[in-house]
């Protein structure tokens, strides 16, 4: 089946959708992104996704050439047209096209490039790796310093992706001057005792709109939060281990750089904290 895709105000079959080659997102990597989960046909966590959407083309000096009323309807249009179910939203602004090759920004008046796509993935409430936990490698944390903006600059952490996948693994954690950032695409977390612990916001890692969502979800079940840097070692030894992100929910880490976390098997506070997640977000969705 064909999907339908939106490029700049149109809708059209996958096949026919194009972007110039002079977009900056293309040349430059200058681009934004964001993905919002759609489970049982509505948006989950759509509003936090919208915020940082603007916050990210803030910090670039962009804006959106699309109004947020209309943006919403355009994810809400892209299920319906492709009627998706459960699965992703795939959102992407870039600077837009000036006409050639440039590293000095194009004037104002050039239009943004808007790009919206689904993906439908049927088991994303049920999949294997959120029943048997994933495997991790710890990689070097390379990238640029601004990664809290949610850029289309991701070469650094396909890398890491494939490296995982050399290894045997499904992921990796970055690793900057000894301590844990996050996940190649997700934040990182680990369990002891009733503490969850996970890095505090900064320019260093994502401001995951799931992991906002999770340490509220998790603050209201009585866990306690600690959010500071913890260690490869320090993940190796805790009670558990997991990851979170727009696509994945919570996934529990069953092994870090070949050591086993806990019982080597998804532990209850993940598996807890991922039924409250989706159950909630459901009930949230729009």
């Amino acid at each position: 089946m064909t999907r339908t895709v939106y490029v700049n105000g149109d809708y059209l079959p996958e096949t026919e959708a194009t972007v110039s080659i002079f977009d900056r997102g293309f040349l430059m990597g200058d681009a934004v992104y964001e993905v919002t989960s759609v489970l049982g046909g509505k948006l989950l966590d759509y509003a936090g996704h919208e915020a940082r959407l603007a916050r990210s083309l803030s910090e670039l000096e962009m804006t959106n050439p699309v109004s947020a009323e209309d943006l919403l309807e355009v994810h809400r249009q892209l299920v319906i047209r492709n009627g998706i179910e459960n699965g992703l939203i795939y959102l992407q602004i870039s600077r837009g096209n000036a006409g050639d090759r440039s590293f000095v920004f194009p004037d104002a008046s050039v239009p943004g490039t808007v790009v919206l796509f689904t993906q439908s993935v049927p088991d994303l409430e049920t999949t294997p790796a959120s029943q048997k936990g994933i495997k991790v490698i710890s990689f070097d944390d390379l990238r640029w310093g601004r990664r809290d903006i949610k850029t289309v600059q991701l070469l650094w952490p396909s890398m890491a992706k494939m490296a995982a996948k050399k290894a045997g693994c499904e992921d990796a954690f970055f690793v900057k001057d000894g301590m844990v950032t996050e996940g190649s695409s997700s934040n990182a977390y680990i369990v002891k005792g009733n503490r969850i612990i996970t890095r505090p916001l900064s320019n260093d890692i994502l401001h995951g709109i799931t992991r906002a969502t999770l340490l509220k979800y998790a603050a209201e079940t009585q866990y306690e939060i600690e959010e500071r840097a913890f260690t490869i070692e320090e993940a190796q030894n805790a009670d558990e281990a997991f990851v979170t992100g727009a696509s994945t929910f919570i996934t529990p880490v069953v092994e870090v750089d070949g050591k086993a976390v806990g019982t080597g098997a998804p532990g209850p506070v993940a598996q807890r904290l991922r039924e409250l997640y989706i159950a909630e977000g459901k009930k949230a969705a729009i």
